[in-house]
């Protein structure tokens, strides 16, 4: 029974531990929580002898409560405990009230706010469209202006290359004149003033061909040019078609759309993106090199039309001038004809002077090689010296040199000879021809008068020159 006992007092004192630990903490939350100041111990009616209050885990107040679990709370305690429930609700209520009205004013403030920004972007949505159309319509009206200026240029250029064909008939009736010329003999081959002349005109017509030709190079390359900038026009305001579309959808957008979803990553800036200063500007800028080329378009054409007035003037009075020229040549070649035999004989004097020149030269060429021979054999035997005796002494200088002056010598004595011989062919044709001095008149007056200023006479008219017909 003994041992019964003690057994049943270890189980009361750990109990009774656990539950002294537990009302301690109960006990500090208590004293934690506000207490209504009416609950006292006096105001449940404690007497002159007070119940005593648990202390501990084993307070009893005598043998009647022996046997019983005397681990009880008291009742103030029990009160407190109450009271701390109902301002714990009170408390737990009050906030709920406060963070549900909070949370309706940040609704109401929230959807405010995102209405007013939504209508903010809306309107200026609106103000980029209306950026746009003004924009469109600029790059609109300079296209119009490019391309109207890009075919009147255009008309220009084959104007320019009329002209260019009109061209073809005076250089051939130039250059046959020239080829027929050329079939003068002896004397007659002379650069008379019909040759100069004819010449100047020839130069003239190459100069006027190659004053339309680069003029119609530039015109292509202006042409170019304008279709590059109307180009450039043209993509920007298919740019600017596309961004008025995109934003005109965007400001039709709305709450109730049914195309509208989330996009995580797409409120950002990307790196690519303009400033609308530069985006303004870049636009600018393309009207402004647009009207830049226009602006040369026109200047080009008033350049092509004074090209065209100053080159057909030029050509037809180059025309006349040699008309004149041949027709004083033909007095003067009748005229000529009792000073040939002169001629003739100072002609056959100088070929024998220039074969005893060819001669000469020949000889000094021939000369030349036993001392060539010499230099170069010397040096041949010169690389044969063993080790370091293989030495690039004055001597080795000198003899290498000396190889270079043969060498130059004979390349000189060669260009002097073939001047030489190119001289006695020259001569000896003209030699053959005074002897043949009545044909050669007569050819060369027929060449002139009934060859050269029969074909002269099919000259194209100024209107032909300048590019209208």
């Amino acid at each position: 029974m003994v041992i019964f006992c003690l057994i049943i007092s270890d189980l009361i004192v750990s109990t009774g531990a656990t539950l002294s630990s537990k009302m301690a903490a109960t006990e500090v939350l208590l004293k934690a929580q506000p207490t209504p100041q009416s609950i006292s111990a006096d105001s449940l009616g404690a007497k002159e002898h007070r119940i005593p209050v648990n202390t501990g885990l084993y307070t009893s107040v005598g043998q009647a409560t022996a046997g019983f679990r005397t681990a009880k709370y008291t009742p103030e305690e029990w009160h407190q405990n109450n009271y701390a429930k109902f301002y714990q609700s009170f408390s737990d209520r009050d906030n709920a009230e406060r963070i549900q009205h909070e949370s309706k004013k940040l609704a109401n403030e929230t959807l405010a706010l995102t209405n007013r920004t939504q209508a903010d972007v809306t309107k200026k949505l609106g103000e980029r469209i209306h950026d746009i159309n003004f924009w469109k319509y600029e790059l609109q009206r300079e296209i119009n202006d490019v391309i109207a200026e890009t075919d009147l240029l255009f008309q220009q250029k084959v104007r320019l290359e009329k002209a260019l064909d009109a061209t073809e008939i005076p250089m051939q009736i130039a250059t046959d004149n020239l080829e027929c010329r050329f079939r003068r003999q002896g004397p007659d081959m002379v650069k008379d003033n019909v040759e100069i002349q004819l010449l100047r005109e020839v130069d003239l017509l190459k100069s006027v061909q190659d004053l339309l030709q680069r003029t119609i190079d530039q015109t292509k390359n202006q042409i170019r040019m304008n279709r590059d900038a109307k180009q450039n026009l043209e993509l920007d305001w298919s740019d600017k078609l596309d961004a008025h579309n995109i934003d005109d959808k965007c400001g039709r957008l709305n709450n109730q759309s049914t195309d509208i979803e989330y996009h995580p990553n797409s409120a950002k800036f990307e790196d690519n993106s303009s400033t609308p200063e530069t985006w303004a500007q870049f636009t600018h800028d393309n009207i402004v090199r647009a009207e830049r080329e226009r602006m040369a378009s026109i200047n080009l054409r008033s350049l092509i039309d004074n090209v065209l007035h100053d080159t057909s003037d030029d050509l037809r009075e180059q025309c006349n001038s040699v008309n004149v020229a041949f027709a004083k040549r033909v007095e003067e070649m009748n005229d000529a004809k009792t000073k040939l035999e002169n001629h003739l004989q100072k002609v056959l004097i100088e070929i024998g002077n220039q074969e005893k020149n060819i001669a000469m030269l020949k000889e000094a060429i021939n000369e030349k090689e036993p001392p060539m021979q010499v230099s170069q054999t010397r040096l041949h035997h010169r690389t044969y010296r063993p080790g370091v005796e293989l030495c690039r002494d004055p001597v080795q200088y000198r003899l290498v040199s000396e190889v270079g002056e043969i060498t130059e010598s004979i390349e000189n004595l060669k260009s002097r000879l073939a001047e030489a011989e190119n001289s006695l062919r020259q001569l000896e044709d003209t030699r053959m021809a005074l002897e043949k001095e009545i044909a050669i008149k007569s050819n060369s007056l027929f060449i002139d008068r009934e060859k050269c200023m029969t074909v002269r006479t099919r000259y194209p008219t100024v209107i032909k020159l300048s590019g209208y017909q």
